[in-house]
């Protein structure tokens, strides 16, 4: 119908003066008393072709309109390669599109830069700050309660320098994915390893029974997803236990914790959204899930939870469709 449309309105000229001919012919025969025989052949001929042209420009413009919707549905990345002007006007716009897509590109690369050069400048500074992290962590070594409490916090600092990387590489076109066979175990224990201190200082239980199971993933954003879980139950549990499991190719990591307001559940992987629990004693960022979600979201696992306040969290990673075998 649109096509039809632009047909009749590119014609409407032509349509004009036919109809304006033919009315006119027939006035001028009827004033003289010549026979309308002749008159009615010549417009039904001029109507014949005139309805032809209208058939194939109509055809034509069905192609162009097709054209230009595959054209549309690409326009980011075929703007160079336009449908054919069949107009002075096209033409300009043509060129209005062609100028407006060279100082997009233009702008894209100049930002791609940008965001490179910054991703290259945290990644020196999470490298070179990492030094004086070791060093303090090794003037900490001694057994006592106040050299064990300020390792703690060192860990913590290291986990939220990572975190300044995982958020800068998490949101960019290519995250370096290595997708490997990589054993689930290890990757827990791993990470377990990491918040050990904060386990004993809070004196929790881990509950955990090995999976014997094999994940094919990318091991370091995996590793991202449990670590960032890990950290927000041992966090948000003051006594009690964390329990990693596995049943039906499905991982759960669980807590006896303060649990998740039912008006906050729907918000929680959301940037910067803490929650009422999450506020208190100002403890939250507000970006641990959410780059635990994004990171599930990269590797194509989904991340659901179920809390109840005042008894605990349950987050679940859904690795049945990962090769969990």
């Amino acid at each position: 119908m649109k096509a039809f449309k632009e047909v009749l309105r590119r014609n409407r000229t032509a349509i004009l003066v036919f109809a304006a001919m033919t009315v006119g012919n027939a006035v001028v025969f009827g004033l003289y008393g010549i026979l309308t025989e002749p008159l009615i052949y010549a417009a039904a001929l001029s109507f014949f072709l005139l309805t032809a042209v209208l058939i194939i420009d109509f055809v034509r413009e069905k192609q162009r309109s097709s054209e230009r919707d595959r054209t549309f549905t690409a326009i980011l990345s075929e703007w160079r390669s336009l449908p054919e002007a069949n107009s002075l006007a096209e033409e300009d716009y043509q060129k209005m599109i062609t100028a407006l897509g060279a100082q997009m590109e233009r702008l894209s690369a100049e930002a791609d830069a940008e965001r490179q050069d910054m991703l290259d400048y945290f990644t020196v500074w999470v490298h070179e700050i990492k030094t004086p992290i070791a060093v303090m962590r090794l003037k900490l070594s001694d057994d006592t309660p106040e050299h064990h409490a300020l390792a703690i916090e060192l860990q913590r600092i290291e986990r939220y320098v990572d975190m300044v990387l995982q958020y800068i590489r998490i949101g960019s076109e290519t995250n370096d994915l290595v997708i490997q066979e990589c054993s689930l175990d290890e990757l827990i224990r791993e990470s377990v390893r990491k918040l050990a201190p904060q386990f004993v200082e809070k004196r929790l239980r881990l509950v955990f029974v090995p999976t014997e199971a094999s994940v094919v993933t990318d091991a370091k954003w995996f590793a991202c997803i449990l670590d960032q879980l890990l950290s927000n139950a041992v966090k948000y549990t003051p006594e009690g236990a964390v329990t990693i499991g596995m049943q039906d190719g499905r991982l759960m990591i669980s807590d006896t914790g303060i649990g998740i307001a039912p008006q906050d559940l729907p918000r929680i992987f959301e940037k910067g959204y803490t929650g009422i629990n999450g506020r208190l004693g100002q403890k939250s960022s507000g970006l641990g899930l959410y780059l635990a979600k994004k990171a599930a979201d990269l590797l194509s696992i989904p991340l659901t939870v179920e809390s109840r306040e005042g008894e605990g969290s349950a987050f679940t990673l859904d690795l049945r469709q990962k090769g969990c075998f």
